[in-house]
């Protein structure tokens, strides 16, 4: 009779799962594993810290925002000023409009490790997002933003325990010319993905979008490899991108469009109808969300 796996196994299998973009099942092995700490009695606050960031990846790559949230915030009261938790709260906040703890969480990050380029990226989207939002006295009604001892910030500038991990989240600053480059090979992926679209090879184009992300995480780059999805019926896949694509252009109208559109196939109704009321804030008179919210009506 084979022994039950133990935590640890159970983790690696959920980075696995994790890694191949299975992330419900990734995310029930990671349950597993918090089940086992928690019926053991063990204190084990870093490995649960780390569990449950682990778990919250899952649900921010499968839109579960709030869950995200719930386990961000567990995880950090274990194991404050952890980044990869702050990180991904800030990504679910943000993706749920609550843009004023989205900035904070994002310039906790930045006292911790000041070289994280999505923090700074997201700092500047909340505060472009706030400015439109509140006016000019923006700052003032923002929640207090918590000082992080120098304690947290030595911790944190060593690698982390293993987990799964985005390129996007904790990439550090390039060099100018490094970036350039990157940026420019990043670009020429997406063009030649476009063309590959035109000519209705949308499985190539997947590729040639996927090698591009790779390199620079860009909203149109999603939002075209949700598209490609879309025709492949590839409908949690789209769904996904157009997440992420929200994540980093909250009010994106391509990206509410195609997600609503692959909800409304794998008929989740509510939520496709939610997204179309989102991008109609942002363009009321727009046709094809209309025809749209017409049709998930009559379903």
């Amino acid at each position: 009779m084979e022994a039950a796996p133990g935590v640890s196994e159970l983790r690696r299998a959920g980075n696995e799962e994790f890694r191949r973009g299975q992330y419900g099942p990734a995310a029930a092995l990671y349950s597993r594993a918090l089940a086992l700490l928690e019926a053991a009695g063990e204190a084990a606050a870093a490995e649960r810290s780390v569990l449950l960031a682990n778990r919250a990846a899952c649900h921010l790559k499968d839109g579960a925002c709030g869950l995200c949230v719930s386990d961000c915030s567990r995880a950090l009261e274990l194991v404050p000023f952890g980044i990869k938790p702050l990180l991904r709260r800030a990504a679910a906040y943000e993706a749920l409009e609550r843009y004023q703890l989205a900035y904070v969480d994002y310039k906790t990050v930045l006292q911790i490790d000041c070289t994280i380029q999505s923090a700074h990226d997201g700092v500047n989207r909340m505060t472009k997002a706030l400015l439109e939002k509140d006016g000019v006295n923006w700052r003032e009604k923002l929640p207090p933003i918590p000082t992080v001892p120098i304690s947290a910030q030595t911790r944190w500038s060593a690698p982390s325990a293993g987990g799964p991990t985005s390129p996007s989240e904790t990439a550090p600053l390039g060099k100018p010319d490094q970036t350039a480059a990157r940026t420019e090979r990043a670009r020429s992926l997406k063009e030649e993905g476009n063309e590959l679209v035109k000519k209705g090879n949308h499985k190539k184009a997947i590729q040639k979008y996927s090698e591009s992300l790779k390199l620079k995480q860009e909203c149109a780059t999603y939002t075209n490899r949700a598209l490609c999805y879309l025709t492949l019926k590839q409908y949690k896949e789209a769904v996904q991108d157009c997440t992420e694509a929200l994540r980093l252009e909250p009010n994106n109208v391509k990206a509410f469009y195609r997600r609503a559109q692959a909800l409304k196939e794998l008929k989740d109704y509510k939520s496709s109808i939610a997204d179309i009321n989102s991008l109609l804030k942002t363009e009321p008179k727009n046709t094809a969300a209309l025809r749209l919210l017409q049709e998930l009506n009559r379903a």
